[in-house]
């Protein structure tokens, strides 16, 4: 198994400088984590339940953020400690079909959390440049995909200072408004007190939950704390388990104040004045000049919207990767993963705009956060299962308080999750138009996913594990030594230029007296492409030369060298020739394209290697 964001693991160096100069390195990974607790789907609930309920729900918002600081100190030992992810130790410790399905739940809450945050894009365009639709900014919202992919390609600090400036902008701009808003003391003091009015309280409340306490965060916080290298001795494993745990304490403060600022404005400013209903962050934006009396609030707001889904959409994507390199130990090019997350999040957004209209979109956002509060057992469970594990952690197991903590906020968030899905299934049998359909296919789901997590829960307790020692790869098997045994069709793609001398001379060093090198070029004109081999032009005949001069070459050095002219899409000649002359290798000379190229030209050698069965050596 390889190394979680293998590409950035290990590369701040936290081992230089004073004590200060230290924790300063190991600050960033939470605050990459913080983004999740204040992203667009935590903007639709606050909104809802401050309009809706005033300062009510404000101990809500205190009570996730307490639950998400131990959970998230949860994360950071297991991925300091163990060196490993959530998702990864979650695939060495639970069966094959258990680690399926929550790597299925695990990508569902990614794009339930990624819904939100094109929507939240989508609607901030809108509110900042009123020419541009929601519906075309969730098309919009395709393109920033690619600022991630360059800000990771100039190393994990850059993306993490990119991070911090867009959280600032956000606590900045709520700031601002608070100050406008003036906000009673007092009530925002009796809303700490615990309070839960109604159904309708109680689901916006689960939502708030959801958007706070993140199950894809729980996934890439395990992750990112592994970006830092240290010595891996007791002492200094305690000094990064405490810096990260500082540094999680900072991030989460700051992304409470935004989540309160949210809700206390909304409180303050809607429900103040008898306006209950405004769940739609549009409607919230369109009333805060006249209820402010300043033209200055609602642009803030609509700033800290785009800033809040861009900062999120990024750690969304580096989620998803995680999840699925953890659990499938499975790797897709970043940008492929990247707009594969993006394209899921955006059908549903743009088919319910489409057909409903941009008044659903609160609905959404909110639905999309009970969601994401559906799937915490399934990340919670296991995490403090591995982290309460003496076999796993050894002398860095969590204390009992820690435990008895984290059972408590897991079976709590859980009673929540089935008190409404009871009450939701109900309501839908009952009043429902199509009851005998809801029996017979959400119920049997529902009863489905609850016996996995009774599963998840109890086995781990029941079940004694021997310990086993964890490695990062298979095992290791004696090599088979071949000597004095070269290759007897070696192919060589040439096209040429002077990479094929370096190709072909590796090619007669992998070589003896009865090898043979078979000279490889494809013909890629758009003639070769229509007519195969039937396609005869001036450039075919001087390919035929150039390989018949090289044979002639050759051959006056006693070397068997047959040509071979292939026609088409050099990435399946390629391949189809090797099998055809029965090669036992292949040697390339490489091209020389970077970036661009690549995504212009195509990357050949890339696609030829999963498509041959035989050795490939790159020159």
């Amino acid at each position: 198994m390889s190394k979680s964001l293998e590409e950035v693991n290990a590369t701040v160096n936290t081992n230089k400088g004073s004590s200060f100069r230290r924790l300063l390195a190991f600050l960033g990974p939470a605050y990459m984590i913080s983004v999740g607790y204040m992203d667009p789907g935590n903007w639709a609930t606050d909104i809802a339940g401050g309009s809706k309920f005033g300062y009510s729900l404000l101990w809500v918002l205190v009570m996730s953020n307490i639950i998400a600081l131990l959970l998230q100190s949860h994360c950071v030992r297991l991925g300091i400690v163990s060196g490993k992810d959530l998702a990864q130790a979650s695939r060495e410790n639970y069966p094959r079909f258990i680690n399926f399905f929550l790597y299925i739940l695990a990508e569902v809450a990614i794009a339930a959390c990624d819904l939100a945050e094109v929507i939240g894009m989508a609607i901030g365009l809108h509110l900042l440049f009123p020419g541009i639709s929601i519906l075309t900014g969730v098309c919009i919202t395709v393109f920033d995909s690619f600022i991630l992919l360059f800000l990771l390609n100039r190393g994990i600090r850059k993306l993490e200072a990119f991070i911090i400036s867009l959280i600032a902008l956000i606590g900045l701009s709520f700031l601002v408004q608070l100050i406008i808003a003036q906000p009673s003391g007092s009530e925002i003091v009796s809303g700490l007190k615990p309070y839960i009015a109604n159904d309708e309280a109680l689901y916006i409340a689960i939502g708030i939950i959801g958007a706070t306490v993140m199950p894809h965060n729980l996934y890439l916080h395990s992750s990112l704390v592994q970006t830092r290298a240290f010595k891996r001795t007791p002492t200094d494993i305690k000094k990064a388990i405490r810096f990260n745990t500082i540094d999680s304490a900072i991030a989460l403060n700051l992304a409470l104040f935004v989540n309160a600022a949210i809700l206390i404005l909304s409180a303050a400013t809607f429900h103040k004045n008898g306006m209950y209903e405004v769940a739609e962050i549009q409607d919230a934006h369109k009333l805060l000049a006249p209820m402010l009396g300043s033209a200055l609030a609602p642009i803030l707001f609509a700033v800290a919207l785009i800033a809040a889904g861009q900062s999120s959409t990024i750690t969304g994507t580096l989620a998803g990767q995680v999840v699925m390199e953890g659990y499938l130990n499975f790797r897709l090019q970043p940008w492929i993963r990247r707009l594969l997350t993006r394209i899921i999040a955006i059908v549903p957004a743009f088919i319910t705009i489409l057909v409903v209209g941009e008044e659903a979109t609160g609905k959404l956002l909110i639905l999309s956060q009970v969601i994401l509060s559906m799937q915490l057992g399934f990340a919670i469970i296991p995490l403090i299962h591995f982290v309460s594990d003496k076999n796993k952690m050894g002398e860095f197991v969590i204390p009992a308080w820690q435990k008895i903590l984290s059972w408590i906020a897991v079976l709590t968030i859980i009673s929540l999750n089935v008190t409404l899905v009871y009450a939701e299934i109900s309501d839908l049998i009952i009043n429902g138009s199509s009851p005998i359909l809801v029996s017979f296919t959400i119920v049997p789901i529902c009863v489905f996913c609850f016996l996995m997590l009774l599963y998840i829960l109890i086995v781990p307790f029941v079940t004694k594990e021997r310990p086993k020692e964890s490695h990062f790869h298979e095992p290791l098997k004696p090599l088979v030594l071949e000597r004095n045994n070269a290759f007897k069709r070696i192919a060589v793609t040439v096209d040429f230029s002077t990479s094929d001398n370096k190709a072909i001379n590796k090619a007669i060093q992998l070589s003896n007296q009865n090898s043979v090198l078979v000279l490889i070029h494809v013909l890629e004109s758009t003639t070769a492409a229509v007519y195969g081999e039937e396609a005869f032009d001036q450039e075919r005949e001087e390919d035929v030369q150039n390989l018949k001069k090289y044979q002639a070459q050759l051959a006056k050095e006693n070397i068997n060298v047959e040509i071979q002219l292939g026609f088409g899409n050099p990435k399946q000649a390629i391949p189809d020739l090797i099998l055809k002359n029965n090669c036992d290798a292949l040697v390339m000379g490489t091209h020389g394209h970077k970036t661009l190229k690549d995504i212009l030209l195509g990357a050949t050698i890339e696609s030829v290697r999963h498509n041959i069965k035989v050795p490939l050596v790159l020159v």
